[in-house]
């Protein structure tokens, strides 16, 4: 167990925090919207490429389960629009820190089988049926896309809000 701790779950952590960073850094956003960016992002790609591939009541019925999927991250960005005035400050990185390291220590069997779970899924999964032999390979593809990504990066060390800020420049920290 050590092992998979050492050499999986660890560098997946540091890479999910980067990741947290680099966005925060990047777009000055909080970094809880990622996750709901990233679903949209793969959702967007997902209706494009079911829109390539199927026609008539399939592509509706893709339409369809796409929109919902896309629903929470969607309402998950509208609160983040309408609560705007607060940004991403110490009280907010305090509360998303305490809950990483929450998750950290008590969900990482999860985050290895939800990674074991992706890397097998599109393996695994085989549908004679044409029709659903695409919605099967979408719902691969969705589910490697975000899964693992929305596992780690709810447990992965939150950037600080001033970090990335070019006009703080203290020495101390203080608060």
């Amino acid at each position: 167990m050590d092992w998979i701790n050492r050499y999986i779950d660890q560098p997946l952590l540091h890479g999910a925090a980067g990741l947290l960073r680099g966005w925060h850094i990047r777009t000055r956003q909080p970094p809880e919207l990622l996750e709901p960016t990233w679903n949209l992002v793969v959702l967007s790609f997902l209706l494009i490429a079911s829109g390539q591939v199927m026609a008539g009541s399939p592509f509706a019925l893709s339409v369809a389960a796409l929109i919902m999927l896309a629903l929470p991250s969607v309402r998950k960005l509208l609160s983040a629009v309408k609560a705007r005035g607060d940004g991403y400050g110490a009280r907010e990185y305090k509360s998303l820190r305490a809950r990483a390291i929450a998750k950290r220590e008590a969900e990482w069997s999860v985050r290895i089988i939800v990674l074991f779970a992706s890397a097998c899924l599109p393996f695994i999964a085989r549908i004679d049926d044409p029709v659903g032999a695409c919605f099967m390979l979408g719902a691969s593809i969705w589910f490697v896309l975000t899964g693992p990504l929305k596992a780690y990066l709810d447990a992965a060390e939150p950037p600080e809000p001033n970090e990335g800020d070019r006009m703080y420049r203290g020495a101390l920290h203080f608060g």
